[in-house]
């Protein structure tokens, strides 16, 4: 089993979720967040006041597959929430040990 953590843009959370669901795959977690990478913020102006925005908001998506949809998942992932500006964010891949359902007891990709 793998875990899919997707960092990106807030406004593609809908397309994303829409392509997940197109290939298959039903739950997903999604957290608002803030973050930076490269582009480290952006300056605004506010009443005459030049401030610095260190932090952009984002969202994080989790989801925890079987390994053989994880390639069709990063694939639907990168689709919908490219852009190709700067910030389109970030997919990370880990392996996950166990998953225990806590409502039935199910273990392993059952429970997933």
């Amino acid at each position: 089993m793998k875990k899919i953590e997707a960092i990106i843009k807030p406004f593609k959370l809908d397309e994303v979720k829409d392509a997940l669901h197109e290939i298959g795959l039903q739950g997903i977690t999604v957290t608002e967040a803030k973050g930076f990478g490269r582009q480290r913020g952006h300056t605004e102006l506010y009443r005459g006041a030049e401030y610095v925005v260190d932090f952009l908001p984002k969202v994080k998506i989790e989801l925890v597959l079987e390994e053989v949809q994880v390639e069709r998942a990063v694939e639907a992932i990168q689709q919908a929430a490219k852009t190709g500006r700067i910030g389109d964010g970030k997919i990370f891949i880990t392996s996950v040990e166990e998953v225990i359902r806590i409502r039935t007891g199910e273990h392993g990709k059952d429970a997933i």
